[in-house]
């Protein structure tokens, strides 16, 4: 057993689907399936059954789990301990809307802290007109929203994550078995509608190039709402892969499916004022996203003026 097992299972575990953790690995489905079976004959012991629909963790899976995930987390930790960290001081005050807040954030906010421990990040959550305003305004230095819906031509962004937008369908709908739905059929499901972060707006843009309509049975803010009303069987809905996870809270499993039209991304990146001085700080703060996010032969980030 070694490392690169363990981050293989963990994938696979919380996608729910080889293809998925491969994408995520940016590795072979194969290397993905090697790994799992390597694994299991180690531990003599099936963590996943095995169906169309995807892979499912057994009890023995879920147990296994938690401890990989310990692992995981602790030789992280003993990484950080060996990594110089940065002398650079100074606060970036920072917007971002709920979606980013929520899903994205969080992690790489930690991982900067154990970098840079000199580095202040004071967070706001407010929506997209309201970032606007606070960076014009300059009460904010830089912002962390969803790019494909900015507007102002006073504000510059880059881009860093194109999230696909899947189905989202309960554990054994007919559609997984075809592998991918049309917008004909899904009109005839009820359709759980996300409104957050003008979720809704960009929902009805793209249903509007077709010839058909959302049979919308709720319009809800909340994406642990969705996530729970499309596991429950109580509808469908049209979402980013930065926001799936494989089960409700409740501990129900739901897939997602391709549709027969192209969806846009859902575009996460940096926005800030044109023309505004980048700090020490500032510069140090986008340079780690370009790095993680950006192809390496692009990671450069150059000081701005």
């Amino acid at each position: 057993m070694n490392l690169r097992h363990l981050k293989y299972f963990v994938a696979t575990a919380e996608s729910g689907q080889v293809s998925r953790a491969a994408n995520a690995l940016n590795i072979s489905q194969s290397s993905v399936t090697g790994a799992i079976k390597e694994l299991e004959a180690t531990v003599d012991s099936e963590l996943f059954h095995r169906s169309s629909q995807g892979m499912e963790l057994t009890d023995s899976g879920r147990e296994f789990l938690a401890a990989s995930r310990e692992i995981l987390e602790k030789v992280d930790e003993a990484k950080k301990l060996t990594k110089r960290r940065s002398k650079v001081n100074g606060q970036i005050t920072l917007a971002a809307t709920y979606t980013v807040l929520g899903y994205f954030l969080p992690f790489h906010v930690d991982k900067l802290a154990q970098l840079h421990p000199g580095l202040d990040i004071q967070i706001n959550e407010l929506n997209r007109e309201s970032i606007e305003d606070g960076l014009l305004s300059n009460r904010f230095d830089l912002a962390f929203v969803l790019t494909s819906n900015l507007s102002n031509p006073d504000l510059e962004a880059e881009t860093l994550l194109k999230s696909t937008r899947r189905l989202w369908v309960p554990n054994g709908h007919p559609f997984l078995q075809s592998g991918k739905a049309s917008f004909q059929d899904i009109a005839q499901e009820d359709y759980i509608m996300l409104t957050v972060d003008e979720a809704a707006h960009t929902t009805m843009k793209y249903w509007s190039k077709t010839n058909y309509q959302p049979k919308t049975k709720l319009r809800t803010s909340s994406v642990e709402a969705c996530r729970s009303m499309v596991a429950n069987g109580q509808g469908v809905a049209i979402l980013s892969d930065m926001v799936y996870r494989p089960w409700s809270l409740e501990g129900k499993r739901l897939e997602t499916v391709l549709t027969d039209l192209d969806i846009p991304t859902m575009d996460v990146g940096i926005a800030w004022r044109k023309g505004v001085e980048f700090t020490p700080a500032m510069n140090l703060f986008v340079d780690y996203f370009k790095a993680s996010f950006v192809s390496p032969q692009m990671a450069q980030f150059s000081v701005r003026k």
